[in-house]
């Protein structure tokens, strides 16, 4: 279905670029007519404002030129001067603007010129004899002759042509700027449509995207939940073969010690005696046998002395027949003899399962046995206190520190402790910084399962 989806969301952007570029490729071409019609406009004005400039310029002359001729008044000289000056100017403009139009209307602009400088002429020499005092009789046959009247019509019927053309040409250059409009209103509504399409299409899209996401989170999360159920499974599994081995191995170190204590103490106690027994029966005088048998004695006694150890280490009778406070001082004691490290101890009394109690007594060995081969420290505090819902163990040095993360993940020890402690349902942390020493902190909670309620004695 995915793939599905991904084939016709192919469609999608190029039928979105296509609008897109529809919509484009028509408003710049709407634009460009509609620029060039505009243009074509402006100079079809530019070209009637010049034909009716020029007309009422040549209007301009012969107004003046007659109100001149009637009443001899320079006054009526001024504006003809004007428009006589003013109608070369525009005759290059008209010029100018038809340069490039058609022939027909050159032609006509060629005409409209001749026929206004024929009338210009005409008013030039009615003007000259009138200045000059002449007889009136000369300038007035001038004046009532056709050929004025001739160039004027002449003149009016081309401008006329001239305006006519042009006015059809803004009326062809309306009708294109229309023409463009209706395209790009044609070509807006188009790419509109395309838009909504594609608009469509993606939320289809969007739709069957989602469906397809949303099926696969939940095969995701029915997966994780399988997984997440398997490693809660084989972590139960590991951490009850952990503590079975872990149990399993205090049985078998108890069952050793057991063994040594009561067989090879036995063996070495025999042994003892027998030598002290022989050893009577020798004669005093004998002295080479005499200090063979105070060897061999020194030797049994050694051999005692490492089976105690050995019994101590697999299992501190102390812990049995004195109880945790009193086994942990002997332990804390006995590392201060042997390693020269001041113990500082902080003990409660505690009566707790013998778990709960081989536990708390592991952890501080642990820690000492840890101090002792890595730390050099020189003060070593060893706090064990009951508080009101758990059972707390800290063993503090100031030595030389470690990194916590690097040398965790390779202590097989720290890893002891730690399950034995999660074991009774607590947490075991370490901190260290580098040349401050190290804070090896247990705890678990104050419970039936780990706590023993002392009832205080009758008698």
């Amino acid at each position: 279905m995915e793939t599905q989806v991904s084939r016709r969301n192919v469609w999608v952007l190029p039928l979105a670029v296509l609008g897109v570029a529809a919509l484009i490729a028509l408003n710049e071409l709407g634009y460009q007519h509609s620029v060039d019609a505009a243009a074509s406009m402006h100079r079809e004005e530019q070209k009637s404002n010049a034909l009716h400039t020029l007309l009422q310029q040549v209007l301009d002359a012969e107004t003046g030129q007659r109100g001149f001729l009637l009443t001899g008044d320079e006054q009526y000289l001024v504006p003809y001067a004007k428009a006589i000056t003013q109608i070369d100017g525009t005759l290059e403009s008209l010029k100018t603007h038809y340069a490039d139009d058609n022939a027909v209307d050159s032609e006509r602009v060629v005409a409209l010129s001749s026929f206004v400088r024929r009338k210009l002429a005409e008013l030039e020499v009615t003007v000259k004899d009138r200045r000059a005092g002449g007889d009136s009789e000369t300038w007035m046959r001038v004046v009532r002759s056709d050929v004025g009247r001739d160039s004027m019509n002449g003149a009016r019927h081309e401008a006329r042509a001239l305006l006519d053309s042009a006015t059809l040409n803004l009326a062809m250059s309306q009708r294109a700027i229309d023409s463009s409009l209706s395209v790009s209103r044609i070509g807006v509504t188009i790419a509109a449509l395309l838009g909504l399409l594609a608009f469509h299409l993606y939320l289809r899209q969007t739709v069957r995207l989602s469906v397809v996401e949303e099926t696969q989170r939940q095969v995701l999360a029915r997966e994780r939940v399988g997984l997440e159920a398997q490693v809660r499974d084989r972590t139960i599994r590991l951490t009850v073969l952990a503590t079975h081995l872990q149990t399993a191995q205090e049985d078998e170190r108890e069952h050793l010690a057991r063994e040594l204590h009561d067989e090879l103490g036995a063996l070495l106690t025999a042994a003892k005696l027998d030598v002290a027994r022989i050893r009577s029966k020798i004669p005093a005088d004998n002295e080479g046998l005499t200090r063979r048998f105070s060897h061999l004695n020194e030797m049994l006694n050694a051999g005692i002395s490492l089976k105690r150890r050995i019994v101590e280490d697999l299992r501190p009778s102390s812990l049995t027949h004195l109880g945790l406070k009193a086994a942990l001082e002997i332990l804390t004691r006995e590392f201060a003899v042997n390693t020269g490290v001041a113990v500082a101890t902080d003990l409660d009394a505690l009566e707790l399962t013998d778990n709960a109690a081989l536990t708390t007594y592991r952890v501080v060995q642990e820690s000492l046995t840890n101090i002792s081969k890595y730390a050099k420290a020189k003060a070593v505090k060893v706090t064990v206190k009951k508080l009101d819902q758990h059972i707390e163990i800290v063993v503090a040095d100031d030595g030389l520190g470690f990194d916590v993360d690097e040398r965790l993940a390779a202590s097989h020890g720290f890893a002891g402790m730690r399950h034995r402690v999660e074991a009774l349902c607590g947490t075991l942390s370490v901190t260290s910084i580098i040349g401050h020493g190290t804070s090896v902190r247990g705890d678990f909670p104050r419970s039936p399962l780990t706590e023993r309620v002392l009832i205080p004695s009758t008698t």
